[in-house]
């Protein structure tokens, strides 16, 4: 009896633990993401990046840091730029009290191009592989597609003082499922659906307001991005 007592009070304990642990999925977050790029003077090299913090509540309960640079590459006449870059990703646990973080250090490569059609849309794909060293994890792999979709509402590029409605939906998958000790992650990772509204302050500076919804294999959650597109 004492025993059946005592392993039903560290079953309750861990429930409500992993409870406290879970996202609210009713509790609409925060993304606060900076982008930018440049291309080396009459070359075809350049830097792209992003630095974002991302909230599970707005502000004051963290939910990730990352910081996220590379080297590109556009071959002549090709209308593709490649990337190989490098991310440090800080995540923590849902909730205010204990926030437990977790490091992640990310190598990727990338294809990105972009095409038109109907004189309005303007279509971006991107095509990424990465090759991911999270804490107490054995090396993973993840493979990702994001096609993004602006509409000019007032012009038919995103020129300076254009209003544009900006979509996009990505997808990431797993590579590597077998992550150490055992475990393993399904092949479907996540996927975020995004709808905003956009501001071309300049021909080099452009900034977003716009909800996702973010799909995982345990929840789903709602997200406000915040973002500020900036070419150096």
């Amino acid at each position: 009896m004492k025993k059946t007592l005592l392993l039903l009070t560290l079953f309750l304990a861990c429930s409500s633990i992993s409870h406290a642990q879970a996202p609210d999925e009713n509790q609409l977050g925060a993304w606060y993401m900076y982008f930018y790029n440049t291309t080396f003077k009459d070359s075809n090299w350049g830097i792209q990046g992003d630095f974002q913090y991302r909230d599970w509540r707005g502000l004051g309960d963290r939910e990730q840091l990352l910081l996220r640079s590379g080297v590109t590459y556009t071959p002549k006449d090709s209308g593709v730029k490649f990337t190989f870059g490098f991310a440090n990703i800080t995540t923590g646990q849902f909730g205010t009290d204990i926030d437990n973080p977790v490091s992640e250090n990310r190598i990727y490569q990338e294809a990105l191009f972009s095409n038109t059609i109907l004189k309005r849309l303007l279509l971006t794909h991107r095509f990424r592989y990465e090759q991911r060293w999270v804490e107490n994890q054995d090396m993973r792999t993840r493979y990702r597609y994001n096609l993004f979709i602006n509409i000019p509402l007032n012009n038919t590029t995103l020129a300076k003082k254009t209003y544009y409605v900006a979509l996009y939906n990505e997808i990431f998958l797993n590579g590597q499922r077998d992550i150490g000790d055992g475990r393993s992650v399904q092949f479907f990772d996540r996927n975020r659906t995004y709808l905003g509204l956009g501001y071309a302050i300049s021909k080099k500076l452009r900034v977003q307001l716009g909800w996702m919804e973010q799909t995982t294999v345990n929840w789903q959650k709602g997200q406000l991005q915040f973002s500020l597109h900036h070419t150096l």
